[in-house]
């Protein structure tokens, strides 16, 4: 658990915007805010969600200490009556979230918080920065490991994280999305995964020659000799002198190596050397993993091509999502509830993509009970239950005309409550637990929404009553500015 105060991790005009409705009666106005995304990474049909359950840890430990106080008195910014209230801070908010692992789309809301609007406010920059990391982080190592098509992938990437906090969530997130293990001993420790890797090119260019560096290393690790080969030539000296310590230091053992490494050069050409250099000495059973700056389509260049590889280790490009390095995740309010009455709340925007979907909402999927598979997402009034019961007429909300009926359907809500006025209400998972969870999830995809190259676009419609409150609200605002 991360028992670190990270309350002050905020943007300062959260507590400006506070501060500003301390003493009106705006303070203890009810507020619902959303937190959902626009698009997928990497032109996707999916993402993944992941980080609730730092993000709970966050919920749970939310105060202001001494020298929070003083910092913030410091400011001239804040009155003293606000100052004071945020001495005895505690969180009070209710919140519900979508499952860690669970496959998610844009604008469906993945994390719900209702609550006073000066609680929410002070939440909006952790609840982004927690989800659209990790989020982002699970997506494409689940990309990565779809390449992979059953070869085992691991994370090999917190020397190239920007940070220490990205390389621990980060491999988290990782094991999430599909990756076997990872090299980072912490993440490995703490969330009981497993630790992978072996050795350096340091550690051969150490010794005075690469046959003593491998050597030394079978006789410390006979039962787990995996040998990094490409330090100097892979096929003229790091193949042999590895089948040479696997003859000279592990058969004499009763020991089998583990496997070689191949970290450079033209590694779908090497691999198939190599494998026919291995296979010859007798060592069909010897893996071969490769690494060196590889991405999902960089592997799934490799088996088009016919690469002889057994496993990969992915660095840079998975912990750093490098190839779309924005989730894109947004927190903005929905409704307003006073007395009671729930008043929705839209962001209007020249930007058609940026005009939020107004009130309590719930995110619904539709499974055919037929197949187990999705059939589509509805986002619905909060008041609204989709009866599975019966048929259930969805539509395109850019095309209405785009409609269909369902039959012989399961429907399930997306969120569950993680706080109850403060209080958590939700046990996460273990890690190991959620990346099956995500695996089951991903596996009730079709085809066409995963594959990489133009995916099919999975719906998510908007039920009748959410499209229609949308629509009164865009002309209720429409005619406003016709009045200006």
């Amino acid at each position: 658990m991360d028992k670190r105060n990270l309350t002050m991790l905020m943007d300062l005009y959260e507590l400006t915007m506070s501060n500003g409705i301390f003493n009106s009666e705006l303070r203890d106005t009810e507020t619902y805010f959303d937190m959902f995304f626009r698009r997928i990474p990497d032109n996707g049909g999916f993402a993944i969600m992941a980080g609730l359950e730092q993000l709970i840890e966050y919920f749970n430990n939310l105060h202001f200490d001494e020298d929070d106080i003083s910092y913030l008195r410091g400011l001239n910014l804040f009155s003293d009556e606000f100052i004071d209230y945020l001495k005895d801070f505690k969180f009070s908010c209710d919140v519900w979230a979508v499952p860690e692992g669970t496959v998610i789309f844009p604008r469906e809301p993945i994390v719900t918080v209702k609550g006073p609007a000066m609680q929410a406010f002070m939440v909006e920059t952790m609840v982004l920065l927690t989800i659209n990391h990790q989020s982002l982080i699970a997506t494409k190592a689940n990309r990565i490991v779809r390449a992979a098509d059953g070869r085992p992938v691991m994370e090999f990437g917190a020397r190239r994280a920007q940070g220490a906090d990205a390389a621990y969530y980060g491999a988290r997130a990782a094991i999430i999305g599909g990756c076997t293990g990872t090299s980072d001993v912490k993440t490995a420790k703490d969330f009981d995964v497993a630790a992978s890797g072996t050795m350096a090119h340091s550690w051969v260019q150490l010794f005075d020659d690469e046959y003593t560096a491998f050597k030394t290393y079978a006789e410390k690790y006979p039962d787990s000799c995996l040998l990094l080969v490409d330090t100097y030539n892979v096929i003229k000296s790091g193949i042999p002198n590895a089948i040479k310590v696997f003859d000279e230091v592990l058969k004499p053992l009763g020991k089998r190596p583990k496997g070689i490494r191949i970290d450079s050069g033209d590694i779908t050409y090497i691999s198939k050397k190599a494998r026919k250099m291995l296979d010859a000495a007798g060592y069909e059973d010897c893996k071969i993993c490769v690494s060196n700056s590889l991405d999902e389509h960089l592997i799934r260049d490799m088996i088009y091509q016919g690469a002889k590889v057994d496993s990969y280790g992915v660095g840079e490009r998975l912990i750093t999502a490098s190839s779309e390095a924005v989730f894109g995740g947004v927190y903005k309010l929905a409704a307003v509830e006073k007395n009671g009455e729930i008043t929705p709340k839209i962001k209007i925007s020249e930007n058609a993509g940026k005009i939020t979907l107004p009130g309590v909402k719930i995110p619904w999927r539709l499974y055919d009970n037929q197949t187990g598979k999705a059939i589509a997402d509805v986002i619905a009034l909060g008041d609204e239950k989709i009866d599975d019961s019966k048929p259930y007429e969805i539509f395109d909300p850019e095309h209405t005309w785009k409609r269909k009926t369902v039959t012989d359907f399961t429907a399930k809500k997306l969120q569950v409550k993680v706080m109850d006025r403060g209080t958590q209400v939700y046990n996460s998972p273990n890690v190991k637990e959620i990346s099956e969870y995500r695996k089951d999830q991903v596996d009730s995809l079709w085809d066409e929404v995963t594959r990489f190259e133009n995916p099919h676009t999975y719906y998510v419609d908007l039920s009748q009553k959410l499209w229609d409150l949308r629509f009164e609200l865009l002309n209720k605002h429409s005619k406003k500015e016709e009045k200006i």
